[in-house]
């Protein structure tokens, strides 16, 4: 539960915030039993070595090995499509959807839960992609589509056929598809990962919410510090101290709030949702 302190400071907030903003990691996908992949479910086998994750997702692995990086991407794919969106999925939804024009996701898991549980790709910044899309590894101009028709979730060890192969082919000029993430020797940007547009949420947002992430990459880092530098309140759900919970204590009105975000998630929506009605007057 949450404490009462906590409750009031977030029904004024509802009542004032022109902008919220919540951020989420694999904590929140954990909880649908998606694993982070950078840990044992994550190593992949190629000839007699064993590779780590950190190995797998780069774009130098990709230039190397193109369909042993994409065997590993639908490997991940099949776990994802076998999951299915929790509680904290299905409150964030539902917050988009009551707070138009004044709520915005960024997300840095790629496993497409929260578009599944209602979120429109309009309002969430996927800043690391999607792996159920892919684009050009030429940036010829075709653009982030979904999978191929036919490529399909694989099992560790099984071989790309002769017609999955082909439909990996670009149908702008026929280069090797890239699976539409970021790697981990790549940089952000606007056009693919919204860079900028995460700034500029951050930037105007009055209450952010940080779920499930541990503060190891650059774009969540500056967003939450962009929010306390301008006074902004943070609130931090994980099921263990982070970075983010060092910022959210300091920040005015900020909070650590520690448990799984799958109960503590829908909670805060249920407030900041029912703190519209009682702005309402009649």
């Amino acid at each position: 539960m949450l404490s009462d302190p906590i409750l009031e400071k977030l029904r004024k907030c509802t009542r004032s915030a022109q902008q919220i903003t919540l951020l989420t990691g694999a904590g929140i996908s954990a909880e649908s039993g998606i694993p982070t992949f950078r840990g044992p479910e994550g190593y992949w086998t190629i000839g007699s070595r064993e590779y780590h994750p950190q190995e797998m997702a780069t774009y130098r692995m990709f230039n190397r090995a193109p369909y042993e990086v994409w065997k590993w991407y639908l490997y991940r794919r099949g776990v994802c499509a076998a999951a299915q969106p929790n509680p904290g999925h299905l409150a964030a939804a539902a917050l988009e959807k009551a707070l138009p024009g004044r709520f915005t996701l960024i997300t840095q898991n790629v496993d497409n839960l929260h578009l599944r549980a209602g979120n429109s790709l309009e309002h969430t910044y996927q800043i690391h992609g999607n792996i159920f899309y892919s684009r050009c590894q030429a940036e010829c101009g075709y653009g982030v589509q979904p999978l191929p028709e036919g490529l399909t979730s694989a099992k560790k060890g099984e071989e790309l056929s002769e017609e999955e192969r082909a439909s990996l082919a670009c149908p702008g000029c026929g280069s090797t598809l890239r699976p539409h993430v970021l790697w981990f020797d790549e940089s952000y940007d606007e056009v693919h990962y919204r860079f900028q547009s995460s700034l500029e949420t951050a930037a105007r947002t009055d209450l952010l919410i940080t779920v499930g992430t541990s503060g190891a990459t650059n774009l969540p880092n500056q967003v939450a510090w962009l929010v306390y530098q301008n006074g902004g309140m943070i609130l931090d759900i994980n099921i263990e101290r982070n970075p983010f919970s060092e910022i959210a204590a300091r920040s005015p009105d900020g909070a650590f709030i520690q448990g799984a975000s799958a109960k503590i998630l829908p909670e805060i929506a249920e407030i900041l949702i029912g703190g519209l009605g009682e702005g309402k007057t009649g």
